[in-house]
């Protein structure tokens, strides 16, 4: 069987960043890359949205920018302006399409369904599946989302609704995520922070069809596209290997207290490709642990007090937006991160220290 340098084990929004920074960087113009991927076929699957705080290579695959947004609870909104670093929405879709358009132009860049069909011994392996085990005490950020189209101008799609906690909680933490591409077309998701111990939560269907016609009082729309998936707010479990790096969501990429990954991966990419020469001895790459303790005591006051997390995220979004999203972005200062801090109801957080 046909040995490789590398192997990049998934060909999701992780596998594929990195295949994509080491490509454009020449860095396998001389050395071998096997993609292993068991999906036939590429289309849109998914809809990656964070704010922009820092450059990455799909600005061509972004679907919509906004520089406002709201955040609202029953009888109160907060409207924001995030100009500084925009919003931004990419298509799965057009960011599959490129990408494997350019990895096509290099002939040492194979794909495989599976990692049997090669010699892996000798190579070095960034896997980006990652290894969960089912426990219930851990929380999910679960969610569905479905694509909308009016015969009628409706949205307002200079500005997008981050989280609306004017729905149902059922003694979890649950709002609603509008995104207007336009004033005929939005994607609107029900989001649910739970452990997913039950299908209970999951009657997503009707979530949606019920807050679109009785919430944004929206009666007359068909739905193009719909989403599912499932974000684990814990780190997955591995073992150190030699010869071998996790990547996206297995490499510990997403921010627990938020779910984004998308520009965690290409800072990642980024770092493996100017390490790449020497990537056995590289040190790890890792989000901040000043992050990782801070979202550690932010989890424990939302599983043990969900009924408080509007108002704590309402009352969060009082801070300068810029700050808000610098912190929730990994990017904030210690200044910064106090401002934050001193907005959270404080004898709640320090009795998280001590869970």
């Amino acid at each position: 069987m046909k040995e490789f340098d590398y192997i990049i084990v998934g060909g999701g929004c992780a596998g594929l960043s990195l295949a994509y920074e080491l490509e454009i960087n020449e860095k396998l113009k001389n050395k071998t890359l096997a993609i292993i991927e068991p999906r036939t076929e590429y289309k849109k699957d998914k809809t990656w949205s964070f704010w922009k705080v820092a450059s990455h290579n799909f600005d061509d695959c972004v679907k919509k920018n906004w520089e406002n947004f709201s955040v609202n609870m029953p009888k109160k909104t907060n409207h924001l302006e995030c100009n500084i670093y925009p919003y931004q929405s990419i298509d799965s879709g057009l960011f599959y399409e490129k990408i494997n358009n350019k990895l096509k132009e290099n002939d040492n860049i194979y794909l495989f369904k599976d990692i049997s069909e090669i010699n892996s011994k000798n190579s070095f392996v960034f896997n980006s599946v990652p290894s969960i085990k089912k426990d219930h005490r851990n929380l999910w950020q679960h969610f569905c989302g479905v694509e909308v189209e009016t015969q009628s101008d409706f949205f307002d799609d200079e500005i997008f609704n981050l989280m609306d906690f004017d729905c149902d909680q059922r003694e979890s933490v649950h709002f609603f995520y509008t995104l207007p591409y336009s004033k005929t077309t939005a994607l609107i998701e029900t989001t649910w922070l739970s452990k997913m111990n039950d299908n209970s939560k999951k009657d997503y269907d009707n979530q949606i069809k019920d807050y679109i016609e009785n919430h944004l009082n929206l009666k007359n729309y068909k739905i193009t596209y719909k989403e599912e998936g499932a974000i684990p707010l814990f780190y997955p479990t591995y073992e150190e290997t030699k010869n071998k790096i996790n990547i996206g969501t297995a490499g510990g990429m997403t921010r627990l207290s938020t779910g984004y990954t998308f520009l965690n991966i290409q800072e990642h990419s980024k770092y493996i490709c100017e390490n790449i020469e020497n990537i056995s001895k590289t040190k790890k790459y890792k989000i901040s642990s000043k992050y990782q303790f801070l979202d550690e005591i932010f989890l424990r006051v939302l599983e043990k007090h969900p009924e408080k997390m509007p108002d704590i995220f309402f009352k969060m979004f009082k801070a300068s937006p810029k700050t808000v999203i610098k912190f929730l972005s990994n990017k904030s200062n210690f200044f910064e991160d106090l401002s934050i801090i001193f907005k959270m109801p404080k004898i709640t957080f320090i009795k998280a220290l001590f869970y």
